[in-house]
């Protein structure tokens, strides 16, 4: 599903990544981990395309991402990757349905089907009667249950998560690793996850480490 190899990646004088060769199978569940400043999320956002690495080559899915202009790069993100962040990235002024829809919409799918698909993801995630709810009247996990839902809208088959644990409580990460599985075997995803939490590197099939921007 990824294969990275050579990455580099660097911020004026700072050298981020050192070269990361990286290769993830198809329905896999990788955590990437190692301290804060090692170069997980910089990693993270160059092989979800969202940054672009300074050297190095990138196929996603067969796609060799580097061959793709702006447009054609934004349009393969939309259908093939999912995203879940830290702290959820949910519009406040839209309703918990209207955040699912969007990407939707921006995929350029029709309201209706687009809107229909996202109910049945909610209802899914335990979430059918938050539906006209906003993001300032749900709870921690169930903002990260919608942003879960945001991320499947689409029918990625590769899901990104930069910390999807990280604010949540014990209880609400025990949920979220729960969920992660059954999602993994339900949709047949591939996850790469970054973390810190030991228990959510625990139940991926492989763990990654990183330190002072390599793969250890």
């Amino acid at each position: 599903m990824i294969k990275a190899t050579g990455i580099k990646k660097s911020f004026g004088d700072i050298e981020v990544l050192k070269g990361i060769d990286l290769n993830i199978e198809k329905e896999e569940f990788v955590s990437i981990v190692g301290a804060s400043g090692a170069g997980k999320t910089t990693l993270l956002q160059i092989l979800g395309t969202l940054d672009k690495a300074d050297s190095g080559s990138l196929i996603v899915d067969g796609i060799d991402v580097n061959t793709l202009n702006a447009n054609a790069l934004a349009d393969f993100r939309c259908h093939h990757i999912g995203f879940v962040f830290q702290f959820h990235q949910l519009l406040p002024e839209f309703t918990a349905l209207e955040n699912v829809t969007i990407p939707a919409l921006i995929a350029h799918r029709k309201s209706g089907e687009a809107e229909a698909e996202a109910k049945r993801l909610l209802d899914y995630l335990g979430l059918g009667d938050r539906l006209n709810h906003k993001p300032n009247q749900l709870s921690g996990g169930e903002k990260q249950r919608v942003a879960v839902a945001r991320a499947l809208i689409n029918k990625p088959k590769l899901i990104l998560a930069d910390e999807p644990s990280g604010s949540l409580d014990s209880q609400n990460k025990e949920e979220l690793n729960k969920l992660l599985l059954n999602l993994k075997q339900e949709f047949h995803l591939t996850l790469l996850v970054v973390t810190h939490d030991a228990a959510m590197a625990s139940v991926s099939d492989r763990t990654i480490t990183m330190k002072d921007g390599a793969v250890r």
